[in-house]
């Protein structure tokens, strides 16, 4: 690492000043780094290049230019995000999001693992992630406690995507290169160096699951090739044997996970995540026992979630984001997209468009109600701000689309009465300020001649002695004089066909 040791000394790359250096990979050296203009912070991921081994310098762009060119295409909340890339003689740099907090390998000794519950949440989210960038044929390919990020706050980012395969290029476009990921992770498919999809990154992830249930990796071995052997060809134990503590429940889906048949495995990440969504074991953690339970009783005393089952609310806490704002915090922004909707469990906020206020809601309003009917499309047509502290329960699309059929029915109804009650309001507002309507004519009520005779008449040639009145047009065509007509002489109706 002489080279890469020698790029520390320079303090700046384009317009980022180098703060201080954070961490040190195979290929690269991580700082934090300041933008001079903007003052941003972001991780600068340096690579140096050493020009008399050009092999491998032509390697490390390769991977540079995957991970900078996949950037534009995984852009996700549990995705950490680029926002620049540059290539230089000696060396190349991205500047990425900087993410506070430490890699899921803090979390992989028995003495430091995280409760059950915890690690649930944690693969739920890089499942999500992966599902996301499997769509758009991207497979990570190196899923490894070292690059998934645990943020301060508690957030999932995974990082690296500089071995990334992209399924949608081929032939000599590709960018796979043979041989690349970390063997204690690979799935038998990878070790086999067989064509790769996203079932090779949930493997991948299963092992991590694994790992951090267990303080230990499925597969444990003297060398490399006895490693490639178990993984190949022998079964993991149950998480729940290693550790007493882990709910039997897991089992199946940690198995699941690590299936070498590729028919066996989860094949989408959205479905690994459904298993783990619909897991239910004790929380053996206290403080986050009682966290939840306090987080438990608030939402079920919300108006607005009383049809709610017990169930389904524990099922929204799984789910949902529990977004805390101070007050003046704007967390809605007319114009951006956003496809989330939720519930106000406490404090008000101010919705506004154009600069206009439109309304003040409280506890147990819904927000984002336009999104919800769009997810695909949707645009903010709202901006909101939070007139006091507030507590907000966050629902994405896709947190939606996991909960269970009678969670979602309850969220439908109660999202399709809000809207109706919100149009409603609308109407009376316009009503206070709207000019008065026209008086129209009803659609079967018509000005007509009548002739005070029997039997049929052409009334399409019409007579200048004859005075207008209301008649009746029925919908089978025929005409019906009305009984107080002061034409009509016997005071009756009388009917006349058209001829």
């Amino acid at each position: 690492m002489a080279d890469s040791r020698a790029s520390a000394e320079r303090l700046d790359y384009g317009p980022y000043e180098v703060l201080e250096e954070v961490g040190e990979g195979a290929t690269s050296i991580v700082y934090r780094a300041r933008h001079r203009e903007s003052g941003d912070v972001v991780a600068l991921k340096v690579m140096q290049f050493d020009a008399k081994k050009a092999k491998m310098a032509r390697r490390l762009k390769k991977l540079f230019m995957t991970e900078a060119a996949l950037a534009t295409r995984v852009q996700h909340p549990n995705i950490v995000q680029i926002y620049a890339a540059e290539i230089e003689d000696d060396c190349a740099y991205i500047a990425m999001e900087f993410v506070q907090g430490v890699a899921l390998r803090e979390f992989c000794t028995f003495d430091k693992l995280l409760p059950p519950h915890r690690v649930v949440e944690v693969i739920f989210k890089c499942a999500m992630a992966l599902d996301f960038a499997g769509r758009r044929g991207i497979v990570h390919r190196d899923i490894k406690p070292d690059n998934i990020l645990l943020s301060n706050d508690g957030d999932v980012k995974i990082m690296d995507f500089g071995l990334a395969l992209n399924l949608r290029k081929s032939g000599a476009d590709s960018t796979f290169i043979m041989g690349v990921g970390s063997p204690a992770y690979m799935s038998p498919e990878q070790i086999k160096d067989y064509p790769l999809n996203i079932q090779s990154d949930l493997y991948s992830l299963g092992a991590v699951m694994f790992e951090m249930l267990t303080g230990r990796l499925p597969y444990r071995a003297k060398n490399r090739a006895a490693l490639m052997y178990k993984i190949i060809n022998m079964d993991s134990e149950p998480v729940s044997i290693l550790n007493p503590s882990v709910p039997e429940q897991l089992d199946p889906i940690v198995r699941k996970s690590l299936e070498k048949d590729l028919y066996s495995r989860y094949r989408t990440g959205i479905e690994l995540a459904q298993d783990l969504s619909g897991a239910k074991f004790q929380i053996l953690d206290d403080a986050d026992s009682i966290k939840l339970s306090r987080r438990f009783k608030m939402v079920r005393q919300c108006a607005s979630l009383f049809e709610f089952e017990n169930d389904e609310i524990w099922e929204i806490l799984r789910i949902s984001h529990w977004r805390e704002y101070n007050e003046s915090r704007q967390f809605m922004t007319e114009g951006d997209e956003g496809a989330s909707f939720g519930v106000l469990l406490q404090g008000e906020v101010e919705v506004s468009m154009r600069g206009r206020r439109l309304s003040v809601l409280g506890a147990g309003e819904v927000l984002g109600e336009l999104a919800f009917f769009n997810p695909g499309k949707a645009t903010r047509t709202t901006t909101v701000v939070a007139m006091t502290d507030v507590i907000f329960l966050e629902v994405s699309p896709a947190a939606y689309a996991l909960a269970s059929e009678e969670t979602q029915e309850h969220f439908r109804k109660l999202v399709v009465d809000t809207l109706v009650k919100r149009v409603t309001e609308s109407n009376q507002k316009l009503i206070e300020t709207a000019p008065m309507a026209r008086t129209g004519v009803t659609d079967t009520e018509f000005n007509f001649d009548l002739v005070p005779m029997d039997g049929e008449y052409n009334y399409e040639s019409p007579r200048e002695d004859l005075s207008a009145t209301s008649i009746i047009l029925t919908s089978g065509g025929d005409i019906v004089v009305v009984e107080d007509d002061p034409l009509n002489s016997r005071g009756e109706a009388r009917s006349f066909t058209r001829k």
